[in-house]
């Protein structure tokens, strides 16, 4: 996002249109250990200060992101709802729980949605005048987390019509394996989201879930970065932590900001 200082926390770019930059991280860049390292065994770039890693090293990869992304970065305690708040100054802190952010370009701050399976989603109007990051996990998904952050949006001045919305990597249709009646129960809240493992039991398409609600709730443009993140190591995963005995794994993020939000 911000040319030299970017080198060093390697970014994947989304697509938010031209009035704005996101991207999403990996596990690599930081200087996080054991469980929440790199790929490689290098230092990871763990995001999240929940997860049992080290504060000190949590909050210097927080700081790489911000060198990297050229503004300070908001964070959000995610709890699988549907609450949008609204960043109205420059923040190096979490807002509070809810799961999506919002923020005018006046605020000069960028927006970060944690994930280590659920989708992140970044999305902004084609001026970059109103930028937003949801976290969108099963529940947030039928909870209506998308359609929240969208309507505030609009309320603040960007029509849904003027989105560009960037989906991130997550864990995919052929991995996320869940009982036949939850599947049938997301399903039936929202369509397209039925699936079946590679190894042939009932499962969960969360981000074609994510894609079909954004078409319906009108946004214009809806990009895919199409990697899943338990059958791609570039990222943490939490179900494939579990797999392999640990329920210890790190966070990756989405940010987005406005053009002009750089510090």
């Amino acid at each position: 996002m911000s040319g030299a200082a970017a080198s060093a926390v390697p970014l994947l770019p989304a697509d938010v249109g031209p009035g704005a930059r996101g991207a999403f991280t990996t596990r690599a860049g930081g200087v996080s250990g054991g469980a929440w390292g790199g790929p490689d065994g290098s230092g990871g770039l763990n995001l999240g200060l929940h997860v049992g890693d080290d504060r000190d090293a949590v909050l210097a990869n927080r700081g790489r992101l911000e060198a990297a992304v050229g503004a300070p970065v908001a964070w959000m305690d995610q709890v699988h709802g549907s609450a949008v708040l609204e960043v109205t100054a420059v923040s190096g802190a979490s807002q509070g729980e809810c799961d999506a952010l919002v923020a005018r370009a006046g605020a000069r701050s960028g927006l970060a949605v944690m994930v280590a399976d659920c989708v992140p989603v970044l999305l902004a109007d084609s001026a970059g005048s109103v930028v937003a990051a949801a976290h969108v996990g099963r529940q947030g998904l039928v909870r209506g987390v998308l359609a929240a952050t969208v309507a505030r949006m609009a309320g603040l001045g960007a029509a849904p019509e003027d989105l560009h919305a960037a989906v991130g990597p997550s864990i995919c249709g052929r991995c996320y394996e869940v009982p036949a009646a939850l599947r049938d129960e997301v399903a039936a809240a929202v369509p397209g989201t039925a699936s079946t493992t590679s190894w042939g039991t009932p499962a969960l398409d969360l981000a074609a879930g994510v894609r079909g609600q954004l078409t319906g709730l009108g946004v214009s443009s809806v990009a895919t970065l199409r990697a899943c993140t338990m059958e791609d190591e570039r990222f943490y995963s939490y179900r494939r932590a579990g797999r392999a005995g640990t329920a210890a794994t790190g966070r990756f993020a989405g940010v987005v900001r406005p053009s002009g939000a750089a510090r």
